[in-house]
């Protein structure tokens, strides 16, 4: 995930670590005995330090052999020794085979709806024939999260591209959002995209999409050009997302406000835009307002409640519409992981990807069907909704949230199911769940059946006794403020052997505690056998491969001299928690969602908004003429193109090992 607002900001960092932080983590240590993490003793907890940790860790051998990359702030990208870098797709390369080359000086809204689109982030390879374990043959489905109009077309600046493009170009900006999806084949120790493939396609902001579920047919998502409240043309800021068992695709549209201009005051219930955090100065990023007005507020009022939602679609079929699914509840989803439980029930995870915001679960009513694919086509409308409640004992509690149960009452404006999915975080707030620390990636792991999510900041949360935020220092967000976030491993009862994700309590630890663990005051925790290239801060979304090691990328590092990038990690054993250095891409680039095949010898990765950064001094760049890269084309004056780059060894290993 990118917040593209604070991916660009360098708020100044590090206070000291508040004496309220280790007074809480002393408090609550010796309530979790039960725990093995990091937290596992007083001692520890007490202390705050990774050099605290057992003697069993002092060692600490990786099962990850490859050479740690030193960390390097430049305009290419970097991988290990013996492994191979491809670049198999770059935004604006073909997806069909009357797709236009790519030309940023003709490019408009038609020609880039056939092409791959602009700052890919959630990515997945799923095997084809479907339902094998082929690792040569598959498609890639990669989101479009967002575009950089004054990144994309040169002789524009982030101040003057609203009046400077066209409507074509603002058309092609919009275009190039949403999702991609591509048949792809090993050829050699290389891939390449098959053209012609009937698979291959994409949803944009003009894609018409079904609305579904509990908020269906809601006289607050019925429009003008949508009398009935059920259909929607278009998605956006498509971040993370999930892989079905039935081999469907969800993504989570994280950050609708972007696409939206114009005036709130036409907008009804202003305490519904105030708690969705939408900001009217920050809004308009694409300028698409002035090419369709149900793009502004003041023409269609109820058109920016149709965003916001959790989209599945089937990649397998594309004459099949996309569906927002309304019962998994509206805010700014980073993605939607999923689990199966004992009993066959589906269950989602979610974060919601803003400051003091909520984890979320969603559990399916009935179990999926194995044998019959078309049986679970509906199966994400029905089922319970619930929010994370983190106690200091080590228990989360899972608050479900619905309407009729506690205070979720027509008194407290919730008559119906509906009112829950369209004010899902005014039900949380009225159940008491924990804020937490910008949630965003989730995993559960499919060998221990323990479940990881990032807390990738929060600089606004402040120490207890100090302002209004005094009372939100918890266990689970222990740092005040925390400029550099952390990692949660959850454990299901019945892990490993059978976890149940449906059940209502967890017991939960801290994983890493993020930051640079020679500096007293970052209160950083992390296994101290990690090297000073491989701690890192801003945990945004994470992968477990076949392996079973946890794979980490950032999203915003410190003002130290470094670039986001990817790590690897065990998640057991003596090399547990210790971090190593993998990936990095090139200046102001983030990396997202490593995806990888069945045998684990290929690893997919999407690289996001390269050079916006400049290279000289780290400040945002206002255009492609002083952006810190052009990558991967290197061609004088022309932009840097986000990219899906594919990792490999080459002597054809298991990466990683």
């Amino acid at each position: 995930m990118t917040d593209r607002h604070k991916s660009r900001q360098r708020p100044t960092r590090r206070r000291a670590t508040s004496t309220a932080y280790m007074q809480v983590l002393a408090e609550g240590a010796s309530r979790r005995a039960v725990l093995k993490g990091l937290f596992a003793t007083t001692a520890l907890a007490a202390g705050g330090f990774a050099a605290r940790l057992s003697p069993a860790f002092a060692a600490a051998p990786s099962s990850l052999t490859f050479a740690e990359l030193e960390r390097v702030t430049d305009a290419t990208d970097h991988w290990p020794e013996g492994y191979r870098r491809q670049i198999l797709l770059r935004w604006g390369d073909a997806l069909f085979p009357d797709s236009a080359a790519f030309d940023v000086a003709t490019l408009d809204g038609q020609t880039a709806a056939r092409q791959f689109g602009y700052n890919n982030d959630f990515t997945a390879f799923l095997p084809l024939p479907q339902g094998s374990d082929s690792s040569d043959h598959g498609l890639l489905v990669v989101s479009h999260e967002y575009s950089t109009p004054f990144l994309m077309f040169p002789g524009v600046t982030d101040e003057d591209w609203r009046d400077k493009l066209s409507d074509a170009r603002i058309a092609a900006v919009a275009a190039a959002t949403g999702l991609s999806v591509v048949e792809v084949k090993r050829d050699g120790a290389d891939w390449k995209t098959v053209l012609d493939s009937p698979l291959n396609r994409r949803i944009h902001l003009s894609t018409p999409i079904a609305i579904s579920g509990p908020a269906a047919g809601d006289d607050r998502l019925k429009t003008s050009a949508d009398p009935t409240g059920r259909l929607v043309l278009g998605t956006i800021s498509n971040c993370s997302g999930g892989v079905t068992p039935w081999g469907t695709i969800l993504s989570g549209e994280e950050g609708g406000m972007d696409v939206f201009a114009g005036d709130f005051g036409a907008i009804p219930d202003r305490e519904l835009v105030e708690r969705q955090g939408w900001d009217e100065e920050d809004n308009d990023a694409y300028g698409v307002g002035r090419l369709d007005p149900r793009f502004r507020y003041d023409e269609e009022p109820n058109e920016w409640m149709r965003f916001d939602w959790v989209v599945e679609f089937d990649p397998f079929d594309p004459a099949a519409p996309p569906v927002k699914r309304t019962a998994l509840g509206r805010f700014t989803h980073e993605g939607a992981q999923v689990a199966v439980a004992p009993d066959g029930r589906v269950v989602i995870y979610m974060g919601d990807d803003d400051d003091f915001e909520y984890l979320y679960r969603f559990v399916t009513a009935k179990p999926w069907n194995p044998g019959d694919r078309a049986a679970n086509r509906d199966l994400l409308d029905e089922g319970t909704l619930s929010v994370a409640r983190f106690d200091a004992d080590g228990v989360l509690t899972w608050l479900p949230l619905t309407q009729g149960t506690g205070p979720l009452t027509p008194e407290n404006g919730f008559a119906s199911q509906a009112d829950v999915s369209l004010r899902t975080r005014m039900a949380a707030d009225l159940l008491g769940a924990t804020p937490m620390d910008a949630p965003e990636g989730f995993f559960p792991h499919p060998r221990t059946g323990r479940v990881y999510v990032a807390m990738t900041e929060n600089e606004d949360r402040l120490p207890a006794g100090d302002g209004d935020s005094a009372e939100q220092v918890n266990l689970a967000n222990p740092r005040a403020p925390n400029p550099d976030g952390h990692i949660l491993e959850l454990t299901p009862p019945g892990a490993p052997d059978g976890p149940d994700h449906a059940a209502d309590r967890f017991a939960w630890d801290v994983f890493i505690l993020c930051g640079d663990p020679s500096d007293p005051a970052s209160g950083a925790m992390c296994n101290p056998a990690t090297s000073a290239n491989g701690w890192f801060t801003d945990p945004d979304n994470l992968a477990v491969d076949p392996e079973g090691r946890l794979w980490v990328t950032t999203d915003g590092p410190p003002d130290a001299g470094f670039n986001d990038a990817l790590y690897a990690m065990d998640t057991e054993g003596p090399g547990r928690a210790l971090p190593r250095l993998f990936y990095q891409p090139p200046v102001g680039s983030e990396v997202c969602s490593p995806a990888f095949t069945p045998d684990g010898k290929t690893m997919f990765i999407s690289v996001q908004h390269p050079g916006e950064l400049r290279l000289d001094d780290g400040e945002d760049a206002t255009g492609v003429a002083d952006a810190g890269t052009n990558w991967p084309d290197f061609k004088a004056g022309q932009p840097p193109r986000p990219s899906l780059v594919v990792i490999s060894r080459e002597d054809n290993g298991v990466v990683g090992v």
